[in-house]
């Protein structure tokens, strides 16, 4: 473990570092998954997060861990979704200037969003690659920091804070199951729990659909993968070809990764709304869809399911919840 960009002591330091800032999140027994899988499950519910999902964990932390002067410089990140949030409150909360670098193409709503919790919301360009640009421009030219969304050390000390608080808080836990995309979040929770109890079971989920981070593994090296709308939109995106943190983390401490439909993720999302009242996003949700299919768990076997984010479109999770087969590659194709 020591080997590892990311240690216990460095997720230990973040802990104290957040203390006030981030919520330490409930582990709360899952009566219905407990009940169909035959194992002993408890939900890890990090979408009750001031932001909505895990991020300001890892934002928070990189924040706080920055000297004087470079926060005196401010902030920035290309982001429309749970990073782009995560570092607008946090850096709100903490006086520093932030600037979440978007699209023209990005909702007016996502925009507002970022601008709520008092960042500039700097518009450039019509694609995500053009904001980016923007925004590694911010940092050259005007000396501001970039915040990256998962590999950097002190975001994924942040985010091990999570995994942290469950083996704390369940020394007896067996098993973990995290939502899969940059890794950041998997990263961490692994090292946390690792370090505390190393015959504990980590396990990734994500979509069927464009995973960079299972087909970089299956490659043996950070690979590009091609982006389909999905269900788990949080869960979408590449993992950069030069990851130095998450890609690494990710090859020598996950156990297993497994792959969800389109229709195993809806299934997942009504399953949490009906049987637990939570709104969650499609990424979020993943855990539970791995279990009602039966992916994962044996009998007795004491599993904790990461719920990372509850920011999801709301007309959306209304048509998936209602039953609606919603399929997003069909109706973007159309």
């Amino acid at each position: 473990m020591q080997d590892q960009p990311v240690t216990l002591s460095d997720i230990e330091a973040a802990r104290t570092r957040i203390a006030g800032h981030v919520l330490r999140t409930p582990l709360v027994p899952c009566f219905s998954l407990s009940e169909a899988t035959g194992a002993e499950v408890r939900l890890k519910l990090d979408l009750l997060q001031a932001t909505g999902a895990f991020k300001l964990r890892g934002a928070t932390n990189a924040i706080l861990a920055l000297p004087e002067a470079d926060r005196a410089r401010g902030v920035t990140c290309c982001s429309t979704g749970n990073h782009g949030r995560a570092v607008a409150y946090a850096a709100s909360r903490l006086g520093i200037t932030a600037i979440i670098c978007m699209s023209e193409l990005v909702p007016r709503n996502k925009v507002d969003a970022i601008q709520a919790l008092g960042a500039e919301a700097r518009i450039v360009g019509r694609s995500q690659d053009e904001a980016d640009v923007e925004a590694r421009r911010l940092v050259a030219d005007e000396g501001m920091v970039m915040i990256p969304p998962f590999d950097h050390p002190d975001v994924v000390a942040g985010q091990g804070t999570c995994g942290l608080e469950i083996v704390e808080d369940w020394p007896e836990v067996d098993c973990c199951i995290v939502p899969l995309s940059g890794g950041g979040l998997i990263a961490g929770v692994a090292a946390a729990m690792k370090a505390k109890k190393p015959d504990v079971r980590i396990v990734g989920v994500t979509m069927e659909r464009g995973c960079a981070m299972v087909e970089s593994l299956k490659a043996g090296e950070p690979v590009p993968v091609e982006e389909v709308p999905s269900l788990a939109d949080s869960l979408g995106g590449g993992i950069g070809l030069d990851n130095r943190v998450t890609f690494p983390m990710c090859r020598d401490l996950v156990d297993e990764t497994v792959l969800v439909s389109e229709a195993q993720i809806a299934a997942g999302m009504r399953h949490l709304y009906r049987h637990q009242q939570l709104v969650t996003e499609g990424g979020a949700a993943v855990g539970a869809s791995v279990l009602l299919d039966g992916m994962i768990g044996d009998p007795g076997e004491r599993i904790a399911v990461i719920v990372s984010g509850r920011n999801v479109d709301m007309d959306l999770f209304t048509r998936i919840v209602s039953g609606e087969d919603v399929d997003l590659a069909a109706e973007a194709a159309a």
